[in-house]
């Protein structure tokens, strides 16, 4: 007996995502798009994110250096706490950006993975049973037939016309 799908707030929204995908790019070649696209962007974006986050940390570092191009002696007991406070976001900041770098390492090696995906073509009737089976996995929600059907479900009046 099949589990029921969750019901959680995320769990629907991943539903409804994943449906819409299927009816919006419902043959092989638009998914193939789609999935590249997707790629390419999350790339991009992952890529920028830690371009700048590198540019912040240099710039903080070349600040510090300047402002304080040797640390006096004396000082360091009553600064201590206060530059182990400033270490902690450095730390999650430098774990961020190992944590992008990963990714993108992934991302990349996934990109390799899915070119071989564009090789294949497939004949237009294949392209036809695609289309077939995206309506039978995820039937458009405001189809007419739908709307009637979920109405009579649920013992709903029909909207005034």
């Amino acid at each position: 007996m099949p589990e029921e799908p969750c019901q959680c707030p995320d769990c629907q929204r991943f539903y409804r995502e994943h449906d819409r995908l299927i009816r919006e790019n419902p043959t092989l070649r638009q998914q193939q798009e789609l999935n590249w696209a997707a790629l390419q962007s999350f790339r991009t974006l992952a890529g920028r994110v830690m371009e700048e986050l590198q540019k912040q940390q240099e710039a903080a570092e070349s600040a510090a250096n300047s402002a304080n191009p040797a640390p006096a002696v004396s000082a360091a007991g009553a600064g201590a706490n206060q530059s182990s406070d400033q270490a902690a976001e450095p730390d999650a900041v430098q774990q961020a950006m190992a944590d992008l770098e990963n990714i993108n390492a992934h991302l990349f090696s996934i990109e390799a993975l899915m070119e071989r995906i564009f090789d294949v073509r497939v004949p237009e009737e294949v392209e036809q049973k695609f289309r077939e089976v995206a309506g039978e996995l995820a039937p458009d929600p405001l189809n007419a037939d739908r709307l009637r059907l979920n109405r009579l479900l649920h013992q709903t009046p029909d909207l005034p016309g």
